[in-house]
């Protein structure tokens, strides 16, 4: 039983490596004191993945948070399709629009609060998956405490992303 379970341990350990070594391309959401802009300027420039700007073009996704707030926000960037309700031919048509078209987002998806407890995450915005995580807390938000946490996240993913 405990050869089973060494078994499966190594096997999960190979399928998320070989999620991590997939991706490609990332897109990054804001972060807190905008991490998210430094370790975008280090993973270009150390050449670690391709960074885009359109998250339907992302291999995986930079976040700082995970939870109900990823999930509202995953939704939000790739809206799944609505079925169209048409009317019962018995009934007429109304022209007259039932929800307006400036909604307001949820407030809790925009805001930088709470935020920037030190963890990072990179998920595969299809499968909902944390791909690879870190834990490095910056030592204040001036900036060169920023680049200096952006750098050490990123020499931590090349470390993970080194074949073994």
């Amino acid at each position: 039983m405990k050869r089973f379970f060494l078994l499966l341990s190594c096997f999960s350990a190979l399928v998320g490596g070989a999620e991590l070594s997939a991706v490609h391309s990332v897109y990054l959401l804001p972060m807190a004191n905008g991490l998210d802009q430094y370790l975008a300027n280090r993973i270009t420039n150390e050449h670690v993945f391709q960074v885009v700007t359109n998250p339907k073009l992302a291999d995986a996704i930079f976040t700082d948070r995970i939870g109900e707030v990823l999930e509202a926000k995953l939704a939000d960037l790739n809206p799944s399709p609505e079925p169209v309700a048409r009317p019962a031919p018995d009934q007429p048509s109304s022209s007259l629009p039932t929800e307006t078209a400036n909604k307001l987002s949820n407030p809790a998806t925009a805001s930088n609060f709470g935020r920037g407890k030190g963890n990072i995450f990179l998920v595969d915005p299809k499968s909902h998956q944390v791909v690879w995580s870190a834990y490095r807390t910056p030592k204040s938000s001036a900036s060169s405490d920023l680049d200096r946490t952006a750098s050490d996240i990123v020499s931590r993913l090349k470390r993970a992303l080194k074949p073994q």
